[in-house]
């Protein structure tokens, strides 16, 4: 875990591990949430980048007879 400090501005650096572990680019957009008492970013994916990340899913779920 690293530490960040939040400057008189609010903002705070992303570490540069971080930033390569997620291949975050300048000006990338980020979703802020506050959940359970802490702040999550989620980085903002190009639609052309989801291709294919659901490749391999198991789609063999058991469904109720109404929703065939």
């Amino acid at each position: 875990m690293q530490t960040v400090t939040v400057s008189p501005k609010y903002q705070v650096v992303i570490p540069k591990s971080i930033r390569d572990a997620l291949k975050l680019r300048p000006g990338q957009k980020m979703r802020v949430v506050e959940y359970e008492g802490r702040i999550e970013l989620i980085p903002d994916r190009d639609i052309a980048e989801l291709r294919g990340f659901l490749k391999g899913i198991d789609t063999r779920v058991e469904r109720e007879k109404d929703r065939v």
